[in-house]
């Protein structure tokens, strides 16, 4: 085992993710999906419960998250942390893999904290936005995905919801232009991604996955 993957192995890792979605549309979309609604991408599964939209929560090994999840987040622990060693099933639009899952948070340095504390390290803080809207953008990572945890550099004054959701994800694809024959008209045309040399394109709602998504070339 080289350092990078004893590296790998010692961070929490994204077991499955749970979306309020039709299985249908997914598979309509080019996905591969069971007949319990999992939809296995990379070593992650996605798990289809039907519904009007948005993430019911995920799961994740070898983390220890606090009483109402991670920073609010339904957060189910499970003990089996070993690596996922099988191949996933292949999806005809050509995804392989998530890139990252987003979080979206009203109160970043809390939000940092509490991922600290529950055992993820934060390796990199980006600044963005534009100067009426600052946005904080802050990297952690599972053992094979990236966690993006975006907010406002400062909380709000009066903010209501003070809980972090789950915002999004991204998925890896080799070839966008071939991933559109299974999206259609869903898939925005490939524009250039923030890391030099990726491209991106977004998944329209209409597409009916449930939550927002986004197709991405691989890393260089």
């Amino acid at each position: 085992m080289s350092d990078d993957d004893g590296a790998a192995a010692a961070r929490p890792r994204l077991v499955a993710v749970e979306v309020r979605a039709d299985p249908d549309a997914w598979c309509a979309a080019g996905f591969t999906v069971g007949d319990d609604g999992r939809c296995r991408i990379g070593t992650t599964d996605v798990v289809l419960s039907g519904g009007d939209g948005g993430f019911a929560g995920w799961t994740i090994a070898g983390a220890i998250p606090g009483a109402d999840g991670l920073d609010g987040v339904p957060t189910h622990v499970t003990a089996c942390d070993a690596p996922v060693t099988d191949a996933p099933p292949a999806h005809s639009n050509g995804v392989t893999a998530i890139d990252h899952v987003v979080l979206a948070t009203t109160d970043i340095a809390r939000t940092y904290e509490t991922l600290e504390a529950a055992g993820f390290a934060l390796r990199r803080v980006r600044d963005g936005g534009t100067p009426e809207r600052p946005l904080r953008q802050g990297f952690f990572l599972f053992a094979d995905v990236l966690l993006e945890v975006v907010g406002p550099p400062e909380p709000a004054p009066g903010t209501s919801d003070p809980a972090a959701s789950l915002w999004g994800i991204t998925l890896v694809t080799a070839d966008l232009s071939a991933a559109a024959a299974s999206f259609g008209a869903t898939l925005s045309a490939p524009r250039a991604a923030v890391q030099p040399g990726r491209e991106i394109a977004l998944v329209a709602r209409e597409a009916g996955l449930g939550v927002r998504v986004a197709l991405m070339t691989p890393r260089l």
